[in-house]
């Protein structure tokens, strides 16, 4: 390219074009010179090349790791097994979700067992507790004219294991506590004996009180119309039967 020249008086001049010098390509068409516009660009250009280069910098830096790798395929599905190690052992990385699945299966397993196994321990536990109370209890064999077995079956759920000992609860949900020795809870037998006066059948179910007794009142003066069941016709009988005669003031002989 020529700069473009005017002569004028004799004196050469530069042509200028819109304040750009005009220079001549090789095609003989004039170009108006940029020459700010052609500085950025530069500077832009200079820029990318150094922003280019810095990332080549780094993907070289990177690559010295895998220097000596000649098959990046073989060595990707390497790092894909090595990331499925489990308990120090090499598994196939296509068997992980089986493995996977199969110790979760067997602890699952594992703790279905034991939560049964603990179930049925605190069922032991209850029953011994809770039906060998109601079978040595003193107030029920002195003061109660019914089986054991269905007394257990009227008040057992009021009685609860707590911290390895036995707790009664009354019917709006409450620890019963002792009468006897205030601020401590009630002991099985006390809990038992006020837990039956709170019941409406109470008559029917403590000794001596069926029918009008000392104590019952007028009301209850004809109740069970002096019908009499022999023990052994009434333990042939269902719990719930046993109960439904109890409440009607079925006098339970010997």
């Amino acid at each position: 390219m020529k700069l473009k020249t005017v002569e004028v008086n004799g004196v050469t001049y530069a042509e200028v074009q819109d304040g750009k010098p005009v220079f001549v390509g090789d095609d003989g068409k004039d170009i108006a010179f940029d020459a700010p516009g052609t500085a950025a660009t530069i500077t832009r250009l200079n820029g990318e090349a150094k922003g280019h280069r810095e990332r080549a910098e780094k993907a070289e830096a990177s690559l010295k790791a895998f220097e000596g790798i000649t098959d990046p395929a073989a060595a990707k599905k390497a790092m894909e097994t090595v990331g499925n190690l489990d308990a120090k052992k090499l598994i196939d990385a296509g068997e992980v979700d089986k493995v996977k699945a199969e110790i979760t299966k067997s602890f699952q397993a594992q703790l279905d067992a034991a939560e049964a196994k603990a179930a049925k321990l605190e069922g032991d536990l209850y029953g011994e507790k809770i039906g060998g109370a109601f079978a040595r209890s003193k107030f029920a064999e002195e003061k109660i004219a019914v089986p054991r077995h269905m007394l257990q079956k009227t008040y057992g759920d009021a009685f609860k294991i707590e911290d390895g000992k036995v707790v009664a609860y009354d019917g709006h949900g409450n620890k019963i506590f002792s009468r006897a020795k205030p601020g401590e809870l009630a002991d099985f037998d006390e809990a038992l004996e006020l837990l039956v006066s709170a019941d409406p059948y109470k008559d029917h179910i403590l000794k001596g009180q069926t029918g009008a007794g000392g104590g019952a009142g007028q009301g209850d003066a004809g109740k069970g119309g002096g019908k009499t069941i022999t023990r052994a016709a009434f333990t042939a009988l269902a719990p719930a039967e046993q109960m439904a005669k109890a409440r009607e003031g079925v006098t339970v002989t010997d």
